[in-house]
């Protein structure tokens, strides 16, 4: 089994829980295979990507949702990298991060690697995963 959880970027610190300022980043890992990348901007503008797959795939559910349009969401995560972290990302690296809209298999083993080659791209400290250890009993 993966890895399941969800981790906020804010106030220049990760945490466990929800955002607590604008501008944030969220990252929701779904057992190491799925990650939805949202991020928000100061003026709310902001988007959804994924890691990995898209869900739609991964659940074999494919009218469960639109493929993302990952020119513009690489274009507006370079746009919030740009003004949340002061760091210029080329949207070219994003896009060739993200989940194929078609389903081709990620390049990654796991899609918290994935996470990790973005967060480099836009400069943001790298997150303190859970471990097993970290797990509740039973």
């Amino acid at each position: 089994m993966g890895y399941f959880g969800k981790l906020a970027y804010s106030d220049g610190r990760w945490s466990t829980g929800g955002p607590t300022a604008v501008p944030f980043l969220l990252v929701d890992v779904h057992d190491s295979d799925v990650a939805t990348v949202d991020y928000r901007a100061a003026d709310a503008s902001g988007g959804r990507f994924y890691l990995g797959y898209e869900p739609r795939i991964y659940f074999e559910e494919p009218g469960a949702g639109d493929p993302v349009d990952t020119t513009a969401e690489a274009e507006g995560f370079a746009r919030w990298a740009r003004e949340a972290a002061g760091t210029d990302v080329d949207p070219a690296e994003v896009q060739g991060l993200m989940a194929s809209p078609s389903g081709a298999p990620p390049a990654d083993e796991v899609v918290e690697q994935t996470v990790e080659k973005l967060l480099a791209l836009a400069g943001l400290p790298l997150p303190e995963w859970p471990t097993d250890d970290d797990a509740p009993p039973g």
